[in-house]
């Protein structure tokens, strides 16, 4: 908007007003007189459209001016400035400096410039400037200067626009950066808050902004994002099973006795539940002796309480029955009366199949493979969430990569149900073992049988089978949906890159499993994936993830193959990043308290990667995508 105000007119000359009261009396010469009279009035008229005339081009510049400052200023503008609703200096500046650059001190003459800018509700930033500018001609009638002021505003408008995260929460992600007093989780708590805040202060009546949220670390967690026809029905697992050595050892036979002497025992009430407490009781041997008839005796005294738990396998259920004892005392005593040859077991380390049918009534199953071989115990194995790979290869080349059989990096084809290749598998963690890796890592892998009585690593057990939160399909979400989702992340696990570009891509993909939900925005959508990693790759021959204990599995790694599996790891997620570029999804890559990483560079392209040294640094590149993002105009 924009205006010219004139001065307020003086009265004319008294020595004018004598000269045409006597040019009235005075009838002589009036063509010349007449003539004469009119100069003024001409003047005045013709002074009057040079000066307006320069005060509309001054004024116009004014108008530039005020748009490139509200405009510079508005790009500027950082996310937690946005959130906290003021204009610091750094933005005011380089607003008033572009201002200055476009309409400089004395343009035109013009004395009294001015510009003022302010934050609107909705984030757009609206300035007034004004001049003075001098009149030349009109001077002479009293119009000493023109007043010249313009309003403007610059406004983020947000397309509608879909918005995956991938985030990495691997164990480094408990780590402070150099100059922070936060964790680099923490920092990418608060940073996600304000990212989320930037993009809704902006949008626009009617315009759809979706979050979709993809936490990796050794793996992913997507299962309750899968249709139950997705998965297999059976797959096989690595675990272990008591089995006869056909060895005997010779052992003494007993018999025993025992009897109560003191104390009380009470059973509480039956109730049934999904996991048996945790047993309370304690037992102190209190004295030790042997008869001269070879009986030896032992006696305990007994507090707390024990529940004794038996589990339904087809339902999962488990009935309690508890036992609370105080001061309860028995003494147990045996006798040897000779000796017997006993069958000796071992464990069966192998690859098991298992029915995953249990899966459609519950998450948990009991398998027989803890303890020792010759009594061994139940251990009770939980599906959560988290998912082995379909079907691949060990690829070559990776300029020619065959989707038909690698189906882990087709991030569009459904699987087809009649077809266990095409199916993702339920990561059973407790079923796990690494034959025959022992503690210290002393071993090899081994992928055929092993029988032996000796204990091999649980990757699970052992932690080498983290994985993170479940992931979030894209949705609209209000700040208190992503303040709790973000809080709630879980933090473990090793950096395998390729997993959470797969998955980011597939879940995004506007051409693939997910598209129902993916296109259900009747107009254009603008789509982006932004992946924030804070380490180099970094994946364990020891764990169990989505391609299962690599070395003993061998579906797309082997120890002797020609890429080491980081190798692989960075070439798989070099190829999905590819893949998710071609389905028109921006990808923006964050390295964070950490170097540059080449791959990720070439993967998010010019322009696009940004490496962030600490969370001041996390905010304003964040801010950065932000505005980036949306489309940067004035408001008419």
């Amino acid at each position: 908007m924009r205006g010219i105000m004139t001065g307020d007119p003086s009265s004319l000359p008294s020595g004018f007003m004598r000269l045409l009261a006597r040019i009235a009396r005075d009838n002589g010469g009036n063509v010349l007189m007449i003539f004469a009279a009119s100069l003024f009035p001409l003047l005045a008229l013709i002074g009057s459209g040079i000066d307006m005339g320069r005060g509309y081009l001054a004024e116009t510049r004014l108008q530039q001016a005020c748009d490139d400052g509200v405009l510079a200023a508005r790009k500027r503008l950082g996310t937690e400035i946005a959130v906290d609703g003021n204009i610091p200096s750094v933005v005011s500046d380089t607003g008033q400096r572009f201002f200055n650059i476009n309409f400089r001190q004395n343009a035109y003459g013009s004395e009294n410039r001015q510009f003022q800018m302010v934050l609107e509700d909705n984030f757009s930033i609206s300035g007034t400037a004004s001049a003075d500018v001098p009149t030349t001609i009109m001077n002479i009638f009293g119009h000493r200067f023109l007043s010249v002021s313009v309003s403007c505003q610059a406004q983020l408008n947000m397309p509608n626009t879909d918005v995956m995260m991938v985030l990495d929460t691997t164990g480094s992600m408990l780590r402070t950066n150099d100059g922070d007093s936060e964790t680099r989780i923490e920092a990418l708590r608060s940073t996600v808050k304000s990212f989320h805040a930037q993009l809704e202060g902006n949008k626009s009546p009617g315009t759809t902004i979706r979050y979709g949220f993809v936490p990796y670390s050794t793996n992913v967690n997507v299962g309750h994002l899968l249709q139950d026809d997705w998965l297999v029905d059976e797959w096989d697992y690595n675990f272990r099973e008591a089995r006869d050595s056909g060895r005997t050892v010779t052992t003494p036979v007993y018999e025993t006795s025992w009897r109560h002497v003191a104390g009380t025992s009470t059973n509480g009430a039956t109730y049934t539940a999904f996991e048996c407490p945790a047993n309370t009781m304690t037992s102190t041997q209190v004295n030790h002796w042997t008869t001269h008839d070879g009986w030896e005796y032992w006696q305990w005294r007994q507090n707390g309480t024990n529940d004794s738990c038996n589990e339904d396998v087809d339902s999962g259920i488990i009935t309690i029955t508890p036992n609370t004892r105080n001061n309860w005392e028995y003494v147990w005593g045996r006798r040897q009366t000779g000796t017997q040859e006993t069958p000796v077991s071992e464990w069966r380390y192998d690859s098991f199949e298992v029915d995953l049918s249990f899966l459609q009534t519950r998450n948990t199953l009991s398998v027989p493979m803890g303890g020792n071989p010759n009594n061994p115990s139940n251990v009770t194995v939980s599906y959560r969430g988290y998912i082995e790979e379909r079907d691949t290869y060990m690829i070559t080349d990776y300029d020619n990569v065959d989707l038909r059989r690698a189906l882990d990096l087709d991030l569009d084809t459904p699987p087809d149900p009649d077809d266990p290749d095409t199916q993702w598998r339920p990561m059973l963690n407790e079923l796990s073992y690494a034959r025959e890796m022992t503690s210290g890592g002393r071993g090899v892998f081994t992928p055929s049988t092993v029988n032996t009585s000796a204990n091999f690593v649980n990757s699970w057990w052992w932690g080498f089978g983290a994985c993170p939160s479940p992931a979030r399909g894209l949705a609209e979400m209000t700040a208190e949906e992503v303040a709790a989702y973000v809080d709630g992340l879980d933090v473990q696990g090793s950096t395998y890159h390729d997993i959470g570009m797969i998955w980011g891509g597939r879940l995004i993909s506007p051409t693939g499993m997910f598209a129902p939900e993916t296109n259900d925005i009747s107009t254009q959508t603008s789509r982006h994936l932004i992946y924030l990693t804070d380490g180099e790759t970094s994946p364990l021959d020891i764990s169990y993830g989505p391609y299962g204990i690599e070395p003993l599995d061998r579906r797309r790694w082997m120890p002797t193959w020609q890429h080491s599996l980081t190798e692989t790891v960075e070439f798989r997620f070099s190829f999905a990043c590819e893949e998710v570029k071609k389905r028109n999804v921006q990808v923006w890559v964050i390295s964070f308290g950490t170097d540059a990483n080449p791959v990720m560079e070439a993967c998010a392209g010019a322009g696009r990667y940004f490496a962030a040294d600490d969370a001041s640094e996390l905010e304003a590149v964040f801010s950065d995508i932000a505005a980036r993002l949306g489309e940067l105009r004035i408001v008419d």
